[in-house]
């Protein structure tokens, strides 16, 4: 077995690749949140979303590379489209799937896509067809269990594969932030946290934010992200704007990996500089023995 896939399961001795975490994870969020709400519009639109994400990633991917690859982050990309999109037809939920996927292909900075896919479809159906769609805002009420369930299963995941962090650090400036927006807008503070008791927080805390491919890699820069993240949308909220988390992770998702690659451009070049020094130091060493 890979090195990418011997992880044990909640030490229980069962082993789950890790590219399966996300899949697995994210449909228990969809069989808890339909279960309790009903949440799907319906299986027909869920199943377009998933098929025109797949579809894009398997063509687009074929036509870059001349390779298939594993389809598990287009599952993840189009059953999320599948949840969040809220419309009466069919075609946004297609559109956000394909963009979802498209982005991963075309917003190329250095080798690595700089948006989280799922995250910039939403954006762009939001921006593109707001008269069309909308997005999911609905909270679990009084059905906390599955709440419940769904958090402390992600988290867990989460610690599995190193990205408990960047969640924790989230959850943690949400609610303080929701304390400040409480004392600044005179709302109550459970009105201002109530939202991360939703699936669309769950869904934007566990898989938008931790997205591997779209995160930072030091854990103190994930974790200044991820309250940049949270301070941002503080912000965005006190504005009444209604998809904050979304628009918040679309502005600074992407300036932190061009940050974090500026910065390590120039400890490369810090390191030139001083072997070749020391390279010179050495020459002139030999040449006056």
């Amino acid at each position: 077995m890979s090195k990418a896939v011997t992880t044990g399961f909640f030490n229980s001795g069962i082993s789950i690749p890790k590219q399966y975490f996300a899949p697995l994870l994210i449909t228990g969020i969809l069989l808890a949140a339909h279960i309790s709400f009903g949440i799907l519009d319906s299986y027909q639109k869920l199943l377009t979303a998933i098929l025109f994400a797949v579809i894009t990633e398997l063509v687009l991917h074929r036509v870059v590379t001349g390779k298939f690859r594993n389809l598990s982050s287009a599952y993840v990309s189009g059953i999320s489209a599948g949840i969040l999109v809220r419309s009466p037809l069919f075609w946004p939920f297609a559109l956000c799937a394909a963009i979802s996927i498209a982005s991963k292909y075309v917003l190329r900075y250095k080798g690595r896509h700089l948006f989280n896919p799922t995250n910039f479809g939403v954006v762009a159906i939001i921006f593109i067809a707001s008269d069309s769609a909308a997005v999911l805002s609905i909270q679990w009420g009084n059905n906390m269990w599955a709440m419940l369930v769904i958090w402390i299963v992600g988290l867990i995941s989460l610690w599995k594969i190193n990205r408990l962090n960047i969640t924790m650090t989230y959850i943690l400036s949400f609610v303080a932030f929701a304390w400040v927006r409480s004392f600044y807008t005179g709302d109550p503070f459970l009105a201002e946290v109530a939202p991360l008791t939703g699936p669309m927080y769950q869904l934007f805390a566990l898989f938008m934010m931790t997205d591997p491919k779209t995160t930072v890699k030091s854990r103190m820069g994930q974790n200044a992200v991820a309250f940049s993240i949270a301070l941002l949308e503080m912000f965005l909220r006190l504005n009444e704007a209604v998809y904050a988390p979304f628009y918040a992770l679309f502005i600074i998702g992407p300036i932190a990996l061009i940050i974090e690659d500026q910065i390590h451009q120039r400890k490369l070049k810090g390191q030139s500089s001083d072997e070749i020094a020391e390279s010179s130091a050495a020459v002139s060493t030999q040449t006056a023995t």
